[in-house]
């Protein structure tokens, strides 16, 4: 069961709550559907494993703090790198393995100072590299946000390698390298020209790399693109890992769904294939984002094929309510019971029966009934006469709680 803990520095209440477990319900259900089963990782990692592995998690973002016996701890600022060293050490590494959370991270960067925590829900598939597998995560991605009720979403799916291919023939610097990355994500023409111009980069390699966050939009026309700057096999192979996934994408029918992107750049080096992210309307940051890290084991000294995403929670919540797609009415009970000080013994045990049958019930007693409303509700009254049980325009008398059930079954046919 998702924990909460309530945060006075924002406006939150029951039904926030109640909307956000509806979510985490729907998003639990989709992730069941495609085969996978709920995990969990501790929220105290060793600050060790994530100094020690490389293109990760920002040190920087970590939130340390020490134990007892001296030892820097850091809150799990990710789920897929300890997800993964579980499935790589721990034996689980079998042919298919599907994994799916619900969990808190903590992280806290300078451009989010007052934002610590946020909820992730994702899934990682170990031990498959196929365009297969590729394509059916994508498609659930998908499948999710139409459950939501989001109908104006983008997908925008792009290759790691693809860019990493092109760098490999260059001497970039990291300090180089960064600022190039940065200029392909803001999509900055203006200065990558002027940038790339000053490298010492082959004028081949430099028309390639330039026209690279052009390359967006309908997959048909960028793969087009791309055949124009393939400069090797891996190259080759990398685009036809594209077509194929393009391909499965059209054969679910998502293809109204997905934009391909090959300057899209994650900030998680690890990625090594295929990579995504989810756009929905009046939220200007990617809900969901994900791709496939084979090469992420190593660091752990077993290598084993990986994909995964993760969706925001936190923010898919404020989108929903952007769009209006939260539902911020009241709980409803099946049942309201109300009844005198007389009675009170019999109605409270009929309560009981009832929810022992997995009713939902709310007993008042006859004071506070002008309290509550009742409106459309089963409703039953005890008096000392007799008990009824009204139901719209119907009316039935009662005396034991197996015969209120019995009712309350009859209706339901």
């Amino acid at each position: 069961m998702q924990r909460y803990v309530m945060d006075n520095n924002k406006n939150t209440n029951v039904q926030d709550f109640q909307i956000r477990d509806d979510l985490i319900s729907t998003l639990k259900n989709r992730f069941t559907t495609y085969g996978y089963k709920q995990v969990r990782t501790s929220t105290f990692e060793s600050y060790d494993m994530y100094s020690n592995l490389i293109g990760t998690v920002n040190k920087d973002e970590m939130i340390k703090v020490i134990d007892t016996s001296g030892k820097v701890l850091v809150l799990r600022p990710d789920v897929t790198i300890p997800l993964n060293r579980m499935t790589t050490l721990n034996g689980l590494n079998t042919d298919n393995q599907r994994l799916f959370y619900v969990l808190d991270v903590f992280r806290q960067s300078p451009e989010q100072m007052d934002q610590k925590e946020s909820t992730q829900a994702g899934v990682e598939c170990f031990g498959d590299h196929s365009a297969e597998t590729d394509s059916e995560i994508i498609m659930m991605a998908i499948h999710t946000l139409k459950d939501i009720g989001f109908r104006n979403f983008k997908l925008e799916i792009g290759h790691a390698g693809f860019f990493k291919e092109l760098i490999q023939q260059t001497k970039l610097t990291e300090q180089e390298l960064d600022a190039l990355q940065s200029l392909i994500q803001s999509k900055n023409l203006a200065e990558m020209g002027p940038f790339l111009t000053q490298l010492d980069i082959e004028e081949d390699v430099r028309t390639a790399i330039q026209s690279i966050p052009m390359m967006y939009g309908n997959p048909e026309h960028v793969i087009e693109q791309a055949k124009s700057i393939i400069r090797n096999d891996s190259m080759e192979a990398i685009l036809q890992n594209l077509i194929e996934i393009n391909e499965l994408l059209k054969a679910y029918g998502a293809e109204n769904s997905v934009l391909f992107n090959l300057g899209l750049i994650n900030n998680m080096n690890y990625y090594s294939g295929v990579i995504f992210q989810g756009f929905v309307d009046s939220i200007g940051k990617p809900v969901v984002m994900g791709g496939r890290y084979d090469n992420l084991g190593e660091q752990f000294d077993h290598s084993i094929p990986a994909i995964g995403f993760a969706f925001e929670v936190d923010l898919l919540i404020h989108a929903m309510q952007q769009q209006g797609l939260t539902n911020t009415q009241p709980l409803t009970a099946d049942i309201i019971i109300r009844y005198p000080k007389e009675k009170q013994t019999d109605a409270l045990r009929s309560a009981y029966f009832l929810r022992d049958h997995g009713y939902q019930v709310l007993t008042y007693s006859v004071e506070k009934t002008e309290e509550v409303n009742v409106e459309g509700k089963n409703i039953a009254d005890f008096s000392v006469s007799h008990n009824t049980l009204y139901k719209q325009n119907m009316k039935e008398t009662f005396s034991k709680p197996e015969e209120l059930l019995s009712l309350l079954k009859k209706e339901e046919k």
